[in-house]
């Protein structure tokens, strides 16, 4: 029997914001340790300065209600109660887009882009590019995490997302879209329904980060393969550490609130276009909209899952596998930008490469605009 999606809205209790406010009043914080800011991880002195902002300024209300403001369901499928956004497009036939985030995001990533998506108009753009997007929390994350539920790989998040959009919204055909784990599961569904897909469009190229995957590295190709492996050296410690004992660092980050922002707000400075200013790519409140979203669920750590089973299982992603009319946004601050010639031997029809201006890993939220663009551009000749 297919399931039925409910009408959502979200209301944290008062007495949660409240214990939230308690415990950062709370926050016993670390030295600072010696040598620049920032260069050990998340800065003491940028942290107990958000904290305060967190305990005394923050609107979560106010958050809530911007998210609220969008039409939310919960549909129960693959055992799990499955959280979405569906905003209907404005234009002559809109298409179905699916939007998939990644880690440390959430749903709050689109809350900017998605107007741009289903009201081009509204933006000086053309109504017949206008989309009907479906955003769902992915599982384990965010409002599609109970405590105690199953655990999902990548592979098995875009089965479940499959069959959200064909066995329970109906839809035969429809695109897909995504950055971080958002294009692996983009991929995957490329993959395993080629059918399905008009096309898919990423923000992030998820090929194998494999240092010895290029036998003779062209100088492009030797470029990339350098970058890559100080990515592996120095960047990659939350992958380790979530990827083989996530239940550990879960104690921790479901309990304390400072620490799950130090953890988080690391990657958005360290991941954005933002200069080394956090702050010059997001708001605090864009930030802390995100952060309290995982700590009122307490996902954390069940958001770490994919981590855990791509570590213990082969890349989810085949060489040569991705069939699918292919979109690429290259965005300058990328975590890692490989190159065309790399991106090819997965992906066998790529119709569109674009470098972009600006931005970085969290593209939505740092350039809307422009990325919503883009999403038009490819997908209308596939329309």
């Amino acid at each position: 029997m297919t399931a039925q999606p409910q009408p959502f809205t979200l209301a944290v209790p008062d007495e949660a914001i409240a214990d939230l406010r308690e415990r950062l009043a709370r926050t016993r914080f670390p030295d600072q340790a010696p040598g620049p800011a920032w260069a050990y991880g998340s800065d003491v002195d940028y942290l107990r300065d958000l904290v305060g902002y967190w305990r005394d300024g923050f609107d979560w209300r106010a958050a809530e209600a911007r998210l609220n403001a969008f039409p939310q369901y919960k549909a129960r499928l693959c055992d799990i109660d499955l959280h979405f956004l569906r905003v209907e497009g404005e234009g002559p036939a809109p298409c179905p887009l699916l939007l998939s985030h990644g880690w440390p995001g959430s749903v709050f990533e689109f809350l900017d882009i998605i107007p741009r998506l289903t009201d081009p108009a509204r933006f000086g753009a053309d109504p017949a590019d206008a989309f009907t997007v479906i955003a769902p929390s992915l599982p384990g994350y965010g409002l599609s995490f109970a405590p105690g539920q199953k655990r999902f790989s990548v592979e098995e998040i875009a089965a479940c997302f499959a069959k959200l959009m064909t066995d329970v919204l109906g839809y035969r055909r429809y695109a897909a879209q995504g950055g971080d784990w958002g294009s692996f599961i983009t991929s995957r569904l490329g993959y395993d329904h080629p059918d399905r897909l008009i096309g898919i469009h990423l923000n992030l190229m998820p090929v194998r980060r494999d240092p010895a995957m290029v036998a003779n590295p062209t100088p492009e190709e030797k470029k990339y393969l350098h970058e890559l492996t100080v990515f592996l050296k120095e960047e990659t410690g939350y992958q380790w550490i979530q990827g083989t004992k996530p239940q550990t660092l879960a104690f921790g980050l479901t309990d304390s609130p400072a620490g799950l922002a130090a953890w988080i707000v690391e990657k958005f400075r360290r991941w954005s276009d933002c200069g080394g200013d956090v702050e010059a790519a997001f708001t605090r409140d864009a930030l802390l909209a995100n952060i309290s979203l995982y700590w009122f669920t307490g996902a954390i750590g069940s958001s770490f899952w994919p981590y855990y089973t791509r570590m213990h299982g082969p890349w989810p992603i085949p060489d040569g596998g991705i069939t699918v009319p292919t979109g690429y946004a290259e965005f300058p601050h990328e975590i890692l930008s490989p190159p065309r010639s790399v991106a090819e031997r997965v992906y066998t029809d790529i119709r569109r490469w674009t470098a972009m201006p600006r931005g970085g890993h969290f593209a939505a939220m740092e350039q809307p605009e422009a990325l919503a663009a883009e999403i038009r551009a490819f997908f209308r000749p596939l329309r």
